[in-house]
């Protein structure tokens, strides 16, 4: 049942950097990207075999279904994201059917619906590898079923509940109970009972449009959800967790305990200022946007700068806030998951694919701007309408180095939403679009050569040299956790940036910076960012000279108008840096600087004003064109 897509021997892993970083270049269809060298594991690779999983037949052209399972549609993420099974034989995934009758057994295959696929070439009883575990069910107007095809759903201890959409599935319901892949575990004995905080349904939205928590990830030991809450209106984001208790007499699920993963002390920011106008680099609190949970659950994933201009993932320990980076120079990754035994973390990197070279790209400077709000701006280039730059990386979370699991395959396939790994750490699902027409530069892509046409597809890389292994065990949840307990009446306290003044960094081995930094009147938010690096270096083998600014402003053409309220700033960057050491090169911007506006956050739609190019031992890197 397995469609077999291409193999990656262990030869090929094993390649030289000038191989590897060829197939990058192969990859991106452009020019080969500075970093794809410097965050090659210098170790073995594991071998990698990728091929398709199955999935329905696609929809006719005529738009109707008469298979008696129904049809996947064949739009551009008509296959959503797979989500972890506690069984290496079954992953679950997310799709949308298309074409059903509207009357008959067959009119439940419709909408946005969750499968369970088998993951070793066998079947279920109906003879299908896969198993709709949401269609005909009972739910309430509060399940949003939008959510069923994103987040990732994910099975829960007992294997008789499973966290769908913004619910929790639950098999046997009524009666005697069944793990969802049990052929006894049907529509007539399912529910999903809906997950509520602050008396309303998880994701749903105010009279602000401020949503009720989204994007949540469900803890290792299936008690516990992170997820945030995101108010565009000002640009904040704040991460929570809390334990999911059922409500016996409401007959849904509550989130209690619920803690704000953030704190205004000074230990938990990135930058802290010491003896009097001393900055330093402090690796905690680092969650920004949550994305998940370390093996253990000990800890959680998010996503923050670790070099300019660049945003990786992090683990933040709950009980302390202490931040450990997982990836290095990534250029931009959110969507990742790590292996059950804790040994991997599978992350989907904008590194390699030549987007962002021109700013995320040069090693060795630290992330002092990121304090300006640089953060959002940069991670909106990461995508260009359906086009999604992000690869599959391999990564070891001990030391950030890793590789490209899929190296040299067609560019135009590109992978969305959370990868999710088999219960043994055996192997790795995700899912491709493909991205026909929405970057018209530098490639227009062929019609899809998949079944039916479709525009979407699910894989699974496995990694023939990784012995099977159990999950480690859950850790217990701390008492305490380093944040702020959640209170409706008061929202969290919200950080606040490094004080208006001068301030010096100095590098961990050797050279410093000197900064400067201006708030607005209340220092609430930094508008303006300065810095002149004097041989500075944190790793001494990458040493920077020179200066950076960032700046807020207005600029009509980019949509900042002076004076209106609903406005959001644009972005100034003044660049003009040396690197040496191990590599050369510059970071510079033009006369006029380099300027993003708020579309590059809110439509992936590259609009600046100005240029900036990062130059790597003689190779220069270019910004993209406008519109693409």
């Amino acid at each position: 049942m397995l469609m077999r897509v291409r193999r990656v021997r262990s030869t090929l892993a094993r390649g030289t950097a000038a191989a590897v970083l060829a197939l990058a270049a192969a990859l991106a269809g452009t020019q080969t990207s500075i970093a794809a060298d410097a965050n090659v594991s210098s170790t073995i690779r594991p071998r990698v075999d990728i091929e398709q999983l199955p999935v329905p037949p696609t929809v006719p052209q005529d738009g109707v279904c008469t298979h008696p399972t129904g049809c996947v549609s064949a739009d551009w993420s008509g296959i959503g994201t797979p989500g972890p099974a506690r069984d290496p034989k079954y992953v679950f995934l997310g799709i949308t059917y298309a074409g059903a009758p509207e009357s008959g057994p067959a009119s439940v295959y419709s909408g946005n619906q969750v499968l369970v696929v088998r993951t070793d070439g066998t079947t279920f009883p109906n003879g299908e590898a896969w198993k709709c575990i949401t269609c005909g069910v009972s739910y309430g107007s509060e399940i949003d079923t939008s959510q069923l095809v994103y987040p990732p759903a994910n099975e829960l201890p007992d294997r008789k509940r499973v966290l769908v959409s913004n619910g929790i599935l639950e098999c046997g319901a009524g009666g005697a109970e069944y793990a969802v892949t049990d052929p006894r575990c049907t529509p007539a004995n399912t529910r999903i009972a809906p997950i509520y905080w602050n008396d309303r349904p998880l994701f749903e939205r105010d009279e602000h449009g401020v949503n009720n928590g989204r994007e949540w990830r469900l803890s290792p030991d299936g008690e516990r959800l992170l997820f945030n809450v995101v108010d565009f209106r000002v640009l904040t984001i704040v991460p929570y967790v809390g334990r999911i208790a059922y409500d016996q007499e409401k007959g849904r699920y509550h989130l209690t305990d619920v803690v704000a993963l953030q704190n205004p002390a000074a230990a938990y920011q990135p930058m802290v200022v010491e003896d009097g106008n001393r900055l330093r680099f402090n690796q905690a609190g680092m969650v920004g946007e949550p994305r998940g949970w370390t093996a253990d659950g000990r800890a959680t994933l998010g996503i923050q700068s670790l070099n300019s201009d660049s945003m990786d993932a992090w683990a933040t320990d709950l009980s302390t806030g202490a931040s450990r980076p997982l990836t290095r120079q990534a250029h931009y990754t959110d969507p990742m998951a790590m292996s059950p035994d804790g040994r991997w973390l599978l992350a989907e990197e904008v590194n390699g694919s030549g987007r962002l070279d021109f700013i995320s790209g040069m090693p060795g400077i630290p992330p002092l701007t990121a304090q300006a709000g640089t953060a959002p701006y940069v991670s909106g280039i990461r995508n260009h309408g359906n086009r999604r730059f992000f690869s599959p990386w391999l990564v070891d979370p001990k030391t950030g180095r890793g590789f490209q699991i899929n190296a040299g395959s067609d560019p135009n396939w590109n992978i969305a939403a959370d990868p999710a790994w088999l219960a043994d750490s055996t192997a790795v699902v995700y899912t491709e679009n493909l991205a026909c027409g929405a970057n018209p530069t530098p490639h227009r892509c062929a019609d899809s050569t998949e079944p039916g046409g479709r525009n979407s597809r699910v894989m699974i890389a496995r990694f023939p040299d990784f012995k099977p292994s159990a999950p480690v065990a859950p850790a217990p949840f701390p008492e305490k956790t380093w944040g702020q307990p959640y209170d409706p009446n008061t929202p969290p306290q919200q950080p606040k940036p490094v004080p208006t003044g001068t301030y010096t960094l100095r590098g961990k081995a050797q050279g410093s910076a000197t900064v400067w930094i201006t708030n607005n009147s209340v220092g609430t938010q930094t508008l303006s960012l300065a810095v002149a690096y004097r041989n500075y270096s944190d790793d001494g083998t990458n040493i920077i000279n020179g200066t950076e600014k960032v700046e807020r402003v207005s600029n009509t053409a980019l949509g900042c108008t002076p004076g209106t309220a609903t406005a959001l700033s644009c972005l100034k960057w003044t660049e003009d840096l040396k690197l040496s050491g191990r590599q050369s090169g510059t970071k510079r911007t033009g006369p006029d600087g380099f300027t993003l506006g708020p579309s590059a956050m809110f439509r992936n739609d590259f609009q600046a004003v100005g240029t900036l190019t990062t130059t790597i031992d003689g190779t220069a890197y270019t910004q993209p064109a406008n519109g693409s």
